[in-house]
């Protein structure tokens, strides 16, 4: 089963061919400079692609004996709305019972579906891409908050600055990306350069 993983450099051939990863000189709402962006919904508006790289997810989290001897009673919940097509995929593959994906309201991560304190099978968290883990921490908290645990989480990227486990558990990925982000742009090699800069969305 492990030989149906595609390997990263495959994965990473699929988000170039369906433009969710570029290259060049871009800058992120927080100010910072990288000659890198994903985005990652750009991958998964390919049904193919999108069910590939989510059952290729699925097959890390399947042949992990914790997880694998909690299915199908477990919740697959995505962070935010870009990892919502993720957890169906996932889901789908795992034959999971439940399915969640939080939202950002107030400044808050919460569910938008009414859901009882108790009602949650044991989490797997994810997400399409994972930068600095934020989310992920948020989502552990909420999910704690209703009584559940967390069993299992993964995203299809995670950069390498971000965390490799939340609460012990071991975050799974298909590609750990080495990015390159520069803090501003004195001191981004791009900008010495003089090269055009695109400002994106995270």
């Amino acid at each position: 089963m492990v030989d149906l993983i595609p390997s990263s450099d495959t994965v990473m051939q699929m988000l170039k061919r369906t433009g969710a990863f570029r290259e060049g000189h871009f800058v992120y709402p927080n100010g910072k400079h990288s000659p890198h962006y994903f985005q990652m919904p750009l991958a998964f508006r390919y049904y193919d692609t999108a069910r590939v790289l989510a059952v290729a997810l699925s097959r890390k989290f399947r042949i992990d004996r914790d997880v694998s001897s909690q299915l199908p009673k477990v919740s697959i919940i995505s962070p935010s709305s870009g990892g919502i097509p993720v957890a169906f995929g996932v889901r789908d593959a795992l034959s999971a019972e439940q399915i969640y994906w939080a939202e950002q309201e107030g400044g808050k991560r919460m569910f938008r579906q009414y859901i009882n304190k108790g009602e949650v099978n044991p989490c797997i968290i994810v997400d399409d891409i994972i930068r600095s883990g934020a989310a992920i921490e948020e989502t552990v908290k909420l999910v704690e908050s209703l009584g559940s645990n967390i069993i299992g989480c993964g995203a299809i990227v995670r950069f390498d600055s971000a965390p490799d486990t939340v609460q012990g558990v071991p975050i799974k990925s298909l590609v750990t990306f080495n990015a390159h982000m520069y803090d501003s742009g004195d001191a981004c090699s791009d900008c010495v350069k003089g090269a055009p800069v695109e400002n994106v969305r995270f």
